[in-house]
């Protein structure tokens, strides 16, 4: 498995799995855990959470996945940013713990910003990091102003990573938080890297697949995995998709094949506001 460094030197999988809307439903559940069990199998043993995931049923689950294995997971969740005050992150981390049945998470994030204080979210996180309840920390959906203000907070240059909406169809990020991030040596970890399947019914994507001989999932994966700075967390709950994502490893794109998708998806040609899902 391809890994990628974390400002502290620890080195993480760069393809992990993602796990928005996973416990939802008891029909998926078997399979859902099986996929993860697959996964951890396999070598992704990056598992993305966070606590407003079906209010904490994707916690859950994971949890369910993980037995006995805890220790062969690098896991991560994110605390609402309502709950992220001093009082609120160590209450909501509690809370994650007792679903996920361990006694930390490896990586806590703030999941987007709201009204508390960047300031009083890292006084919280570095809290939780002293009382081992968490072992790192890092943000969401932080844009690049946001960034620059957290780094200059008491805490703000130990953030791990910023996770982002990145991927073919959406490059925003390209033109101004990416360098930022990389001057830091801060990976992205790149949600919906798939663009929540509607890339696969991409005509340009297929095409360009096709010739390749890969997937058009494959294809958009090992975009993102050709850097060395970007870890992948696409969700799945099927076990034959996770083989598929998977496959996107075996495929390290050649100089050439970047630059022909760089003709079918544009990157950005200034700056823009930063896109969430």
């Amino acid at each position: 498995m391809k890994t990628v460094a974390l400002p502290c030197g620890e080195r993480v999988p760069a393809f992990g799995m993602g796990a928005w809307n996973i416990g939802d439903e008891r029909a998926t559940r078997a399979e859902e855990i099986a996929t993860l069990r697959l996964g951890l199998d396999l070598g992704a043993r990056l598992i993305d959470t966070a606590e407003m995931y079906g209010d904490g049923r994707s916690e859950a689950l994971i949890a369910e996945a993980i037995a006995g294995r805890r220790d062969e997971v690098f896991l991560v969740s994110k605390v609402y940013p309502h709950n992220a005050s001093a009082k609120g992150a160590a209450a909501a981390c509690e809370r994650s713990l007792r679903r996920l049945k361990t006694d930390r998470i490896d990586l806590y994030l703030l999941h987007w910003r709201g009204s508390v204080p960047l300031a009083e979210t890292l006084q919280a996180f570095m809290r939780l990091r002293e009382a081992g309840k968490i072992r790192h920390y890092g943000v969401s959906n932080l844009d690049l102003a946001d960034m620059q203000e957290l780094w200059r907070s008491p805490g703000g240059d130990a953030v791990q990573t910023d996770q982002l909406l990145y991927n073919l169809g959406r490059r925003g990020i390209e033109w101004d938080l990416l360098p930022w991030l990389r001057r830091r040596q801060v990976p992205v970890m790149a949600y919906s890297p798939i663009e929540q399947g509607r890339l696969v019914g991409n005509r340009k994507l297929a095409a360009y697949a096709g010739r390749h001989g890969m997937t058009s999932a494959q294809a958009a994966l090992a975009w993102l995995l050709a850097r060395e700075d970007v870890i992948v967390i696409p969700k799945t709950g099927r076990r034959e998709r996770l083989r598929e994502n998977l496959g996107a490893l075996e495929h390290a794109l050649t100089v050439a094949q970047l630059a022909e998708l760089d003709e079918l998806f544009a990157p950005p040609k200034g700056a823009s506001s930063l896109q969430m899902l």
